[in-house]
């Protein structure tokens, strides 16, 4: 193909987009920016011409269609780590992992310095239950370097068929050497609501991901925990950690849930689409009772326009560490081939007006991230009054409890007490809930 004629298609495409996009926009917006549009023809002879000569005297041949999409692909990826060309088969993967249900290792990655960064690993997932962890730089897929691959390309490597491993070379923070982690890949169903009781008629509720369905499980799951509890529960705790995201109007449904008023997520860009906002209805499914939301340097995008939803309404307390701070709106353009271009198209603000992007969250309680162990007490130590010989019973004419005996009841309150004591910001953040609900009480 000569430089004319590439040059010439390069305009018809531009012109046809153009057309196609004034399907959709109104006629004053469409003229505005037709008038505002000026092509670079010396840069585009330019682009024409590098193809034509890496065509002809590449050292092998080129298949003129791989040139064509890579350099689409270098034009998306060169703007923001999100903004990225999909072709068919990625973008009908990007579909199936929306509605919840894709093949792979089972994370939400994104792109830092030509290496894949782990956003976060998605619960009872391949890559969570091998130990990765959000902030991991993978640098290798297999054998091969990761640094020259897009984002796709990558992602393409880390989905296969169910039952294949695939080795991972990760580096890791306050790790000295890399780590090598090999995964079998599996049919990844993700399930993006858990709920729980804890004690004291505390309910737990954790979202790995949004996605379409979130907001209608929510409202499911609590009712679930009220049902549990046998009257409602005394306050929520929603666990929003390593939670990297999904589909807005999810975000904006859960934050709903629990406000009865008031702004929820607004956003910003160039064109008149890209600007929204999103206000809550009446309606609250706790009927006021207090919440503590879990966030970590793993929640991202959908997690931030909650917890910052919900922090700046004075709805909940937000406890844990600062989030990932991805606040930015992607939009899918699907193409006439069957593949997409994803392009950063608007930032989100909270309802006070702070920017999620590269800032993210900030807890209103800070728990650093710490490993507990707890302490072994002596036998000595453990003596109470009901060990002394001749002990008098307390009155109340309760007999001692039997351990051979052992209610559910009671298993299910040490399997708590077990899950509070290997999770130290769970544990904090029921001490925090704890504290709300007896200072609503007390009002």
């Amino acid at each position: 193909m000569g430089i004319g004629a590439l040059l010439g298609a390069f305009i018809v495409v531009t012109s046809s987009v153009m057309a196609d996009k004034a399907q959709d926009d109104t006629q004053s917006e469409v003229a505005s920016q037709q008038e505002k549009l000026v092509l670079p023809l010396q840069e585009l002879r330019a682009f024409a011409e590098v193809f034509e000569r890496v065509s002809s005297d590449y050292v092998d041949e080129v298949n003129e269609k791989d040139l064509l999409e890579g350099a689409i692909s270098g034009m998306l990826s060169s703007l923001d780590p999100h903004s990225s060309y999909l072709p068919p088969k990625n973008f009908k993967e990007m579909e199936e992992h929306t509605k919840g249900e894709f093949g792979g290792l089972g994370m939400e990655v994104g792109m830092e310095d030509g290496f894949v960064k782990v956003i976060s690993p998605i619960d009872d997932t391949p890559a969570e239950k091998a130990g990765v962890k959000a902030g991991d730089l993978i640098v290798k897929l297999g054998d091969e370097p990761v640094k020259g691959k897009t984002l796709s390309e990558a992602v393409d490597i880390m989905r296969g068929k169910p039952g294949t491993k695939l080795k991972l070379t990760i580096v890791r923070k306050g790790e000295d050497a890399p780590l090598t982690l090999t995964i079998t890949r599996a049919v990844i169903k993700v399930k993006s609501i858990k709920q729980k009781m804890l004690k004291d008629g505390i309910g737990y509720v954790r979202i790995s991901q949004f996605q379409i369905r979130t907001g209608q499980d929510l409202v499911k799951a609590i009712n679930k925990l009220d049902e549990q509890n046998k009257e409602p529960i005394n306050g929520l705790i929603l666990d929003l950690r390593n939670n990297p995201g999904g589909v807005l109007t999810a975000a904006v449904q859960v934050s709903d849930a629990f406000l009865e008023e008031g702004l929820i997520v607004y956003t910003e860009g160039r064109i008149k689409n890209s600007k929204m906002r999103f206000e809550a209805e009446k309606g609250d499914v706790l009927n006021g009772k207090p919440i503590v939301v879990l966030i970590n340097e793993g929640s991202a995008s959908a997690s931030e326009i909650v917890a910052g939803a919900l922090q700046d309404q004075l709805r909940a307390i937000v406890v844990g560490r600062t989030s990932f701070g991805k606040g930015s709106v992607q939009t899918l353009l699907p193409l006439n081939n069957g593949a997409a271009i994803k392009v950063t198209t608007a930032r989100y603000f909270t309802p006070l007006g702070r920017s999620i992007q590269a800032e993210g969250i900030k807890p209103d309680i800070e728990v650093d991230l710490v490993k507990v162990e707890k302490l072994q007490a002596s036998e000595l130590s453990n003596v109470k009054e009901k060990d002394l010989s001749g002990h008098l019973e307390n009155g109340n004419g309760a007999s001692e409890t039997d351990d051979s005996t052992e209610s559910e009841e009671q298993k299910d309150s040490e399997e708590i007490d077990r899950l509070l004591e290997k999770d130290y910001e769970l544990n904090e953040a029921v001490r925090v809930l704890k504290t709300m609900s007896l200072a609503q009480k007390m009002k």
